[in-house]
């Protein structure tokens, strides 16, 4: 009997456990959604252009973060697997626009 008791008590603290990091996952999604918008709205201000493309690739950052997040939420394994693809994916468009902007002002 004391087995099985102890065993319904695991499982409550693991709920109990499994709901809390739920709250917090959602609250850092809140919070990192609030960040992308800044961000988005620092863009739009931006007026060098070697600002607008860091500014693109800390969004894509956050981006990354969020889908994290969200995997984590509904404990879906694919997400982490989407999300490094997305991170590399926008390491190598910055390095490239950044190396197209370099040759372009090179030429002038």
């Amino acid at each position: 009997m004391r087995w099985v008791e102890r065993s319904e008590l695991q499982n409550k603290v693991t709920c109990q456990a499994r709901t809390r990091m739920s709250e917090i996952s959602i609250l850092a999604i809140f919070i990192l959604s609030i960040a992308l918008i800044i961000s988005i709205f620092r863009f739009i201000t931006a007026n060098e252009i070697y600002t607008k493309i860091l500014v693109v690739n800390l969004i894509g950052t956050k981006i990354v973060l969020l889908i994290l997040l969200v995997g984590t939420v509904s404990i879906e394994k694919d997400l982490a697997d989407i999300a490094l693809v997305y991170a590399l994916i926008n390491f190598i468009s910055t390095i490239v626009i950044l190396k197209y902007y370099e040759d372009k002002e090179a030429t002038k």
